[in-house]
């Protein structure tokens, strides 16, 4: 019998216990923890920096606000008439000078209407108590206080805001902004009575002498805006029946007024400025004046 022999079996090979598993090299230990310090150190250099700006005391140039300030040429208490004459004009100069002329003084203003409201008819009687006289030619200077000055027509004579429509609460959040108060005099009283702070319900109010009064002053004509101003006075106790109402301008808010009308002119005389009519718009969160139009005179 034949015996065939059986190879002997094949051991099969173990699998390492290490295989498949990723080992960490050396290089690459040191090279992580080179870009981790560099991180570091990236970090902290920008800590320092910020710790170095916000520490530190900027100086830098804070621009001055610029006043602009006109001294236009009065004639005071002269009598408007045809030259430098101090005697009031004749009776044949009158025809000449009969076209109303309003005293911008407050004074003059109180004066006039302690016997007489504010309409149309009382800038006639202020103008009528100035244009007689006797035989002289008058003064033909503009009115405002006795002064020389380049032949500029008064901010007061000149200037004309209109605040747009809206509501009663948003005309008096303009006249807040501007920090614009409403007064009234006349009716037997020579003080002047102010409100102020007009857009809470119960506005305040406040007296005083007309004569310490040195603001420029705006006096309507009539209009809604005039009804707007009366409500707002009686909302403060302020009574206003047969007395002259007037808004009071202040000095920072008549610079932005004359800084608005000087950009409109680029570079235009001044002295040929008949009419500036302003607007007021939003602006952020508050108001700006802007020019609505502007009309001009002739001048030699």
């Amino acid at each position: 019998m034949t015996t065939v022999a059986q190879p002997p079996p094949s051991k099969t090979r173990q699998p390492s216990k290490s295989a498949g598993v990723l080992r960490v090299s050396f290089y690459e230990r040191v090279a992580s923890m080179l870009v981790s310090l560099v991180f570091l150190v990236g970090f902290v250099a920008l800590l320092l920096f910020i710790i170095a700006v916000t520490s530190r005391t900027w100086f830098t140039k804070t621009a001055v606000p610029v006043e602009s300030i006109e001294k236009a040429e009065g004639r005071g208490d002269h009598a408007i008439g045809a030259a430098r004459d101090l005697e009031p004009p004749g009776v044949e100069e009158l025809e000449r000078f009969e076209e109303p002329q309003m005293e911008q003084s407050l004074e003059a203003v109180t004066d006039a209407v302690s016997s007489a409201p504010a309409s149309p008819e009382f800038a006639e009687g202020v103008a009528a108590a100035t244009t007689t006289g006797s035989n002289g030619l008058g003064d033909p200077r503009q009115a405002g206080p006795l002064s020389e000055g380049p032949d500029l027509i008064p901010r007061a004579e000149r200037w004309q805001i209109q605040f747009g429509s809206g509501s009663l609460k948003a005309y008096a959040r303009k006249l807040d902004f501007f920090k614009i108060e409403l007064g009234v005099t006349g009716g037997g009283d020579s003080n002047v009575e102010y409100a102020f702070n007009l857009a809470k319900p119960k506005p305040d109010r406040r007296s005083g002498k007309s004569k310490e009064e040195k603001r420029l002053l705006m006096i309507w004509r009539g209009g809604e805006l005039q009804q707007a101003d009366a409500e707002l006075l009686n909302n403060a106790g302020v009574k206003t029946s047969g007395r002259a109402q007037m808004q009071f301008i202040p000095a920072d808010t008549e610079n932005l007024l004359a800084t608005a009308e000087l950009a409109k002119l680029k570079g235009r005389p001044l002295k040929e400025v008949k009419k500036t009519i302003f607007g007021v718009r939003n602006k952020g969160s508050g108001f700006e004046f802007y020019v609505l139009d502007q009309r001009y005179r002739l001048v030699p």
